[in-house]
């Protein structure tokens, strides 16, 4: 089966089910890509060759429950997706590969690189949750509106994405989020919804566990944070690392701006190689 990135899926038996990914090849740093909530893999179409170009290898894995991995696991916080991660770092011999994460997943690539640092090279979170500042009021109150939406109503996600892209959109936005509302249709994809929209994605004191590089990107508008730069701060603090914030880009700026992440991610890759 060809996946949207142009390369074979691959799968691997984890506990639960099987998990879906690409690798595709490369003699540079190893990057391995996660994507956030509710997302497939293919949330980095735009991005993943702007790395393989450089001549990263990179690989890029589908959620529980998400994308082509299976459905039906019983767990789907971010310390179960960094086992899964550890376990395709295993599977793959890697060592030295930097994880990204994006969203909900910025916790699991943190997570899995306090369980691997010997297969960790470096952590790179992409408008991520995890260290930031406790929700206000309002954010509590929508958050529980519109999870339980979520849950009943599906295609209010792909709706949901034009909030998520405030200035530019990728040309195949239309396309993508419309997968997205079919992908989350399917009834076996219920459990995995609902499990998501009640994990905790942004645990605090997990980064104290993290000793490697890090490097914390941001879209300067995203509107999941009132100050985005702040998040950015005080996440890049919590693991010792650098920030890049992305001009005029949203929560997800590796498709609305892949050039600008790869030109943030490609010196930060370039350093561990050396």
């Amino acid at each position: 089966m060809n996946s949207t990135l142009g390369t074979t899926t691959q799968y691997l038996d984890v506990t639960g089910g099987r998990i879906a990914y690409d690798d595709t090849p490369g003699a540079g740093v190893p990057v391995v890509l996660l994507p956030g909530m509710l997302d497939k893999r293919s949330a980095y179409r735009h991005l993943a060759p702007l790395l393989t170009a450089a001549g990263h290898r990179v690989v890029t894995m589908d959620l529980r429950g998400l994308g082509e991995s299976s459905t039906g696991f019983a767990d789907h916080g971010p310390a179960a997706i960094a086992d899964d991660l550890v376990a395709l770092l295993v599977h793959l011999d890697l060592h030295g590969a930097v994880l990204v994460g994006s969203s909900y997943t910025g916790a699991t690539v943190v997570r899995a690189a306090a369980l691997a640092p010997e297969r960790t090279g470096g952590v790179v979170l992409i408008d991520a949750f995890v260290e930031n500042l406790p929700l206000n009021g309002f954010q509590k109150a929508l958050f529980g509106l519109v999870g339980p939406l979520v849950a009943a109503f599906p295609g209010l996600w792909s709706a949901l994405q034009k909030f998520y892209y405030p200035t530019e959109r990728p040309a195949d936005f239309d396309a993508y989020r419309a997968g997205l509302a079919e992908m989350l249709r399917e009834p076996a994809r219920k459990g995995a919804l609902r499990g998501y929209l009640k994990g905790d994605s942004a645990p605090i004191g997990w980064c104290a566990a993290v000793d490697t590089p890090a490097l914390v990107v941001m879209g300067d508008r995203d509107p999941d944070f009132p100050k985005p730069e702040l998040v950015a701060d005080r996440q890049s603090a919590a693991l010792r690392g650098r920030k890049v914030m992305i001009e005029n880009a949203g929560h997800y700026p590796m498709a609305s701006h892949p050039q600008a992440v790869a030109d943030a991610m490609l010196p930060f890759l370039a350093d561990l190689s050396r």
